[in-house]
């Protein structure tokens, strides 16, 4: 994992595996965990295939909620990220394809 500081980044930050882009110098340790988790799944998936899935379940969610916030935020792969952000040990624990309970 490598952590690619880019100030002009709309997001906090993004997992383009094996790369973590951030926009601030110096993010947070629920932030980097977030995104690793998103390189877990990646990993677990496949780079271009997890890609795929993600694009086609954001449109998906997106026709749902009729809101991009709301499709972005129940998007599976999110779901896994931002419930497991905040406990920095969850990758060491976590079971293959875990993301797919959050489907």
């Amino acid at each position: 994992m490598f952590v690619v500081h880019l100030p002009s980044l709309r997001p906090d930050g993004m997992a383009l595996f094996p790369f973590i882009l951030v926009r601030q110098a110096n993010p947070g340790p629920t932030l980097l965990n977030h995104e690793r988790i998103h390189l877990r799944q990646q990993a677990e998936l496949g780079i271009l295939p997890f890609y795929i899935w993600y694009g086609i379940e954001y449109c998906i969610r997106r026709f749902h909620y009729r809101d991009h916030y709301k499709a972005y935020r129940n998007i599976s792969f999110e779901r896994e990220a931002f419930t497991n952000e905040q406990d920095l040990t969850y990758l060491a624990n976590r079971p293959f394809w875990k993301f797919w309970q959050y489907l």
